[in-house]
């Protein structure tokens, strides 16, 4: 089960990826903080792997689907909206739609914490650097949109 677990997390990702920065994300202005390019990749690659343990964990030790259905269908709709902003920000270059979802996925996320920890407290510990993440980029995301009007 880790594997489908793995699996979906490497979907979203995939999907998320075809939307990388490009040369109009380098002509935006952005703040000084901003974080290097490089940097993502990595960071996002050991997000994606305890995303997908912890939602593992949740599945195992919360009785499987039917047992924890309501954190794992959030699980799943985080993850959607995961791919989803990349499409939103780069894709689509709409920063101001980008923000709104991002601010959902972070609720999301806040959300799979509280109950991920009821029912595994290091599921919900590993989507802490997440949702730590994610609350990052919501403020980039938001900064780069009103920076670049």
């Amino acid at each position: 089960m880790i594997l489908l677990f793995i699996g979906l997390v490497a979907a979203a990702a995939v999907f998320g990826g075809q939307f990388l920065p490009g040369p109009w994300y380098a002509a935006l202005a952005k703040p000084e903080w901003n974080p290097p390019n490089w940097l993502f990749g990595p960071v996002w690659t050991a997000l994606y792997v305890t995303i997908a343990v912890a939602g593992w964990l949740v599945w195992r030790q919360g009785g499987g689907w039917r047992a924890a259905m309501l954190p794992l269908t959030l699980w799943l709709v985080q993850l959607v909206l995961n791919a989803a902003w990349s499409w939103l920000f780069f894709g689509q270059r709409r920063m101001d739609l980008a923000f709104d979802e991002i601010a959902v996925l972070w609720l999301l996320i806040l959300a799979c914490v509280v109950l991920f920890w009821r029912i595994k407290p290091l599921a919900g510990a590993l989507m802490l650097p997440y949702l730590a993440w994610v609350g990052f980029a919501a403020f980039l995301n938001y900064t780069i949109w009103r920076l670049n009007p």
